[in-house]
């Protein structure tokens, strides 16, 4: 009888790790799975621990409290309540506040976006107690001093009439306008003259009332602190947030206005050398199916260095310092914007190129541009989510939205599949090409007669009250 040879240990552990090698490992996931925190007063707070360094992020977003749930007369009042939060409480004026927050190498913040308003900070988590119960106070007992609430007016005021002297800024809030008009989402988070003039602390006391709420509320820590100590110290912090009696006000948006045909609006500044532009339309919702695609499509046409629309109006003509597209997505649906600025007398010239290069985009993309968008996101989009700060902002993003914590994982396994074909049809129905708002900012005089040829515009002069 022949006798195998049986092989050694080393050699049966060096096969199996071959073996292992050969086998499709399971990917990290972008964002491990928090824990849930459930406060008295009915905030979600989620969770994780990070003990690699001594830091600890939060953020928490409160649904119905941005610039789409003001009054239409109080436009501007989210972003100025958001604001004089962080401009003291009935213990601690404005300078105390700064000063705390310096003496702990610390941050805290208060914005208003258009669907809700953003409370963050981070600190060394030695720290983090004090900054909690300093965000605590702020959001719970705001002064609202009338000497703070001038000081943000005039800055607000000034705000606005400076964005009229640059184009740059300007040409972005008369697009809100032209596009989005009397809709919810056409409030300027700036606010305007006319509202702003009209404004009284009380407008922002009512609307902090009605809106600062924490069953509209989530949040996210993400740091060196761990359970046992966390959930304490957010009962006797975050959740003093006192629930108002009765429902919270509707915070839903109405779908988003879709031009149709062509909205031409120019912005006559008589002393602009040169001429920007924002072309928008339609795009897609949150969590809306395409959004893998838009995004591959978005890096080759505009959203790179490298892209279409870079490489054509910066790289090969000279004709500006940058070009991009962009995709802005709300709960409600979403607008694609295409941007850029040149020399007065070559504002035509670019349009056009805008142009083909739409007609050029419904054509569809290569493999080996497809291939090229694909490895771009896969390698841009780790880091985004490195620190605590990036880590907290999406968990609270993603439950705001209401996706699950494993969407970024679906996102990128679905950008790894993308082919030409899905790039092809999210052209076709994301780029503006036939209805669509054009706005441009710059000298008429010189303009105008470049213009003509897109249709008839509706023109209107900078120095003119409001956008």
């Amino acid at each position: 009888m022949r006798r195998v040879r049986r092989p050694a240990p080393a050699m049966l552990l060096a096969v199996a790790l071959l073996a292992a090698a050969a086998l499709p490992l399971p990917a990290a996931p972008q964002l491990p799975v928090p824990a849930k925190i459930v406060l008295g007063n009915g905030l979600t707070v989620y969770h994780l621990r990070n003990a690699a360094v001594p830091l600890v992020s939060f953020q928490m977003f409160i649904g119905g409290a941005g610039s789409a749930a003001e009054p239409a007369a109080a436009e501007g009042v989210a972003d100025l309540t958001a604001a004089l939060l962080t401009k003291g409480t009935s213990k601690m004026d404005a300078n105390a506040v700064a000063e705390a927050l310096d003496f702990m190498g610390a941050s805290f913040g208060v914005g208003a976006a258009e669907e809700y308003a953003q409370v963050y900070g981070d600190s060394l988590a030695l720290h983090f107690p004090r900054l909690l119960e300093i965000a605590a106070a702020a959001l719970t007992d705001p002064a609202f001093s009338g000497e703070e609430f001038e000081k943000e007016r005039a800055l607000r005021i000034d705000g606005l009439k400076a964005a009229k002297d640059d184009p740059g800024s300007a040409v972005r809030l008369y697009f809100q306008k032209a596009y989005f008009g009397a809709h919810p989402m056409g409030r300027l988070a700036s606010g305007t003259e006319a509202t702003l003039a009209k404004m009284t602390v009380q407008t922002v006391k009512d609307f902090y009332r009605a809106r600062y709420r924490p069953d509209r509320a989530i949040a996210a820590v993400v740091g060196d602190i761990d359970a046992a100590a966390l959930k304490p110290l957010l009962e006797r912090t975050l959740g003093r947030l006192a629930r108002p009696a009765g429902p919270a006000p509707a915070a839903a948006i109405p779908a988003l206005p879709r031009p149709s045909g062509r909205k031409l609006v120019l912005i006559d500044k008589p002393d602009a050398t040169q001429a920007y532009f924002v072309l928008g339309g339609p795009g897609y919702a949150m969590g809306d199916g395409i959004t893998a695609a838009a995004s591959a499509m978005n890096t080759l046409f505009g959203g790179r260095f490298t892209s279409w629309l870079n490489t054509e109006l910066r790289i090969k003509r000279g004709l500006t310092y940058g070009a991009r597209s962009s995709a802005s997505n709300w709960a409600a649906g979403g607008i694609t914007t295409i941007s850029s600025y040149t020399k007065n007398d070559k504002i035509g010239e670019m349009l056009d190129i805008v142009f083909d290069l739409l007609k050029k985009a419904a054509g569809g993309f290569g493999a080996e541009e497809t291939e090229s968008a694909r490895n771009y996101i896969l390698g841009q989009f780790p880091p985004t989510l490195e620190t605590n700060g990036r880590k907290a902002a999406a968990y609270v993003r993603l439950a705001f939205y209401r996706r699950g914590f494993d969407e970024y994982d679906k996102y990128l396994a679905e950008i790894a599949r993308l082919d030409p074909a899905a790039l092809k049809a999210a052209a076709a129905r994301l780029l503006p090409r036939n209805d669509y708002v054009l706005v441009v900012v710059g000298k008429a005089a010189e303009i105008r007669p470049l213009l003509a040829k897109y249709g008839d515009w509706q023109e209107k002069k900078i120095g003119d009250a409001g956008f």
